[in-house]
């Protein structure tokens, strides 16, 4: 353990796939860790703080001591067909959980110098084979838009003179998440390129998050928005490739028509029909170093 590490950080959305995970490496380096979660937490070393978001409900508690606010909280955008109800959930469940907290240090003395919250290259949308960096423009789609809306609530912590950092994650490639769910067909000997599979994927290996959310804690001097994406995007066809290779499984079939992803997901197809090319030279300008920046090392981690 690393005694020098002796700042608090509290973590919403801390038992997800990627919080359970930061969680565990923050323990491993010596800090001290809280979660802001709907229920009561397992881990003996992690003290959890309840909150209720729809409610408006949230423990004031929950930020004595605290030094950073690890944002990671929100619906999946993928998890159900986009409904005009889900989409309300989607963008509720990012904006109203930040206004609470925020509510919260209006009203309450604390020692929070930092906010680091996740977004989503959802911003940059569908955008062909043009190379987005972070002053691209937002489109205006329903994922872009619940981007834009999400990190203005993230800036409003401006007002209590925080550090504010925002990561737009791209595909987070894990043995949960996305990558199960593309890898079904290719198992099943069914497995093609979605639409034309030209689009770009801009993905990560779940390390990388980590390692980047850890750089973030640790380097006061990191603000303002960064990608948090390889230095190598893939097209779709190359992805699904490159799984069926770690799979040993052929690929048989033509590519997956564009207007039967439509059929089947509605609005949704868009997260896997949209083309979104996304540069990491600013994170490594930072002086990030990436573990798993190349494709087939990454599936080979995941799969090993």
């Amino acid at each position: 353990m690393n005694s020098k590490n002796n700042k608090h950080i509290l973590l919403t959305g801390g038992t997800g796939l990627i919080g359970s995970k930061l969680t565990q490496q923050l323990l491993d380096k010596g800090y001290k860790v809280s979660h802001l979660s709907r229920s009561a937490g397992n881990n003996p070393q992690v003290k959890t703080y309840l909150w209720d978001v729809n409610k408006g409900d949230i423990d004031e508690h929950c930020i004595d001591g605290i030094d950073i606010i690890v944002h990671l909280a929100g619906a999946g955008i993928a998890d159900k067909r986009w409904t005009d109800e889900r989409k309300k959930e989607i963008i509720d469940s990012r904006i109203k959980s930040i206004e609470l907290i925020y509510n919260l240090l209006g009203h309450k003395k604390h020692q929070i110098n930092s906010v680091i919250s996740a977004s989503g290259i959802g911003y940059y949308s569908d955008r062909g084979d043009e190379l987005m960096t972070e002053t691209s423009p937002p489109q205006n789609d329903f994922i872009s838009k619940c981007c834009v809306e999400w990190e203005a609530a993230i800036d409003k912590g401006k007002a209590f003179n925080l550090r504010i950092l925002k990561m737009r994650t791209g595909i987070v490639l894990d043995r949960g998440g996305a990558l199960p769910k593309m890898a079904i067909p290719v198992k099943l000997y069914v497995g093609s390129p979605l639409g034309n599979g030209r689009q770009w994927v801009s993905w990560i290996h779940w390390q990388d998050v980590i390692d980047m959310y850890l750089y973030g804690i640790e380097n006061d001097k990191l603000d303002g928005i960064y990608n948090m994406v390889t230095p190598n995007p893939v097209t779709n066809k190359q992805l699904t490739q490159a799984i069926a290779r770690q799979l040993h499984k052929p690929l048989w079939l033509p590519d997956v028509p564009a207007f039967f992803l439509k059929l089947l997901l509605g609005e949704m197809s868009a997260v896997v029909l949209g083309s979104t090319k996304v540069s990491a030279q600013k994170i490594e300008d930072a002086g990030f170093k990436f573990k798993y920046p190349g494709i087939t090392p990454a599936l080979k981690e995941i799969y090993g």
